[in-house]
């Protein structure tokens, strides 16, 4: 029978003196190094959309049971006042790469989003790298995206594809003052020269037509040109969440079926695929509250449940997102979420994810151990 076992959990970053000053830690992104080491990206900032808000990075040599600070991602600060975040991935050659953007912050009294149209500020996104496992980064370069916006989500590390294409999954977003002339999309970015250029682009999720929000997409190689995409749906006018859908890919991302459903009541789901070829995600439920991880397996376009998991958070009212206020507001609201998933050597499964725990918002590993097929 296959099944997931928790192993063992313990904290990536904490704040060290809550009593003397507000740091939170948000979005962690993981990436392995050669040796098994493993580097840890994540936001940190006084609050959720703050002015100081910023990626920093921690790291582990020890399989992540410990974790040594690092500090800011990124050393110069943009010459426009900016909030600023990076996701980072390991590439094949052994470098780092991180997607990043740059949220202008010119109006300090405003946050990163609007609360009447649900838009965000002036952005740009950026890509940064690194040759020496992280210690240090480039300057970033900015990227021109071939899709209108006017802004992107950045849910989602860079992918390299067995061919040597970079996918870089993110979501359009509405401006400030809620213009989207290219429609509510989740989208893969392609390109064919390790970032240089973005000259292609692929619709995972389009909800140009259903005004439905495909929020924190995760795209999954399934081997050859296949790709597995998994998203948060949401409906902005309701506030609520709908079903968890999948669609896949036959051509490294540059066309995807139509949505089909996974069965799951989830938010800001992510997945990966395990060797044996089962699909792990971890999820904020919607249904049940609390963070959960799910095994499922892809009979062609058919998606089937075989283990589920509570990991962290069940004894909470709820997982957020209720519909009960307007979307932005919940947004900023939440206490948990943003997992990231790493198959660490000796095959358990790293998963990373931030939590408010007392009086600050942590980022909490966990190691899952998987049972057989």
């Amino acid at each position: 029978m296959p099944g997931l076992q928790l192993v063992a959990t313990g904290l990536v970053y904490r704040n060290p003196k809550p009593y003397l000053r507000s740091r939170h830690a948000f979005h962690p992104s993981l990436a392995l190094l050669p040796g098994g080491g493993l580097l840890c990206a994540f936001d940190l900032g006084e609050a959720v959309e703050s002015l100081d808000y910023h990626t920093c990075l921690a790291r582990s040599s020890d399989a992540g049971r410990t974790w040594k600070w690092q500090g800011p991602l990124l050393q110069d600060r943009p010459a426009r006042r900016a909030s600023w975040l990076v996701r980072i991935s390991r590439t094949s050659d052994g470098s780092l790469v991180g997607l990043g953007a740059h949220y202008y912050r010119d109006d300090p009294e405003e946050g990163i989003q609007n609360r009447r149209t649900l838009g965000l500020v002036p952005m740009d996104l950026f890509l940064t790298r690194s040759s020496d496992g992280g210690v240090t980064w480039s300057n970033p370069e900015r990227m021109i995206p071939p899709v209108p916006g006017p802004c992107f989500e950045i849910c989602h590390s860079i992918l390299e594809l067995p061919d040597g294409r970079w996918l870089a999954p993110v979501s359009t977003w509405r401006g400030w003052s809620g213009e989207c002339p290219g429609g509510e999309k989740a989208v893969v970015m392609i390109s064919g020269d390790r970032g240089r250029t973005w000259p292609a682009w692929g619709v995972s999720f389009d909800g140009s037509a259903s005004g439905i929000i495909h929020w924190e997409q995760s795209v999954v190689p399934l081997g050859g040109q296949s790709l597995l995409a998994v998203a948060w749906a949401h409906d902005p006018r309701t506030g609520r969440n709908l079903p968890t859908p999948f669609a896949i890919s036959q051509d490294s991302g540059l066309t995807f079926s139509q949505p089909q459903p996974t069965g799951l009541r989830g938010q800001t789901c992510k997945a990966m695929r395990l060797p044996d070829g089962r699909i792990l995600c971890v999820y904020r439920r919607d249904d049940r509250p609390g963070l959960w991880a799910h095994l499922a397996s892809l009979d062609g376009t058919r998606w089937i449940p075989q283990a589920d998991l509570p990991l962290w958070g069940t004894g909470l009212h709820s997982s957020g997102m209720t519909g009960q206020a307007h979307s932005s507001e919940e947004l900023a609201d939440l206490k948990f979420g943003y997992p990231s998933l790493i198959q660490c050597p000796d095959g358990e499964i790293f998963v990373a994810f931030w939590c408010l725990e007392g009086w600050a918002c942590n980022i909490r590993w966990l190691r899952l151990a998987l049972g057989e097929t």
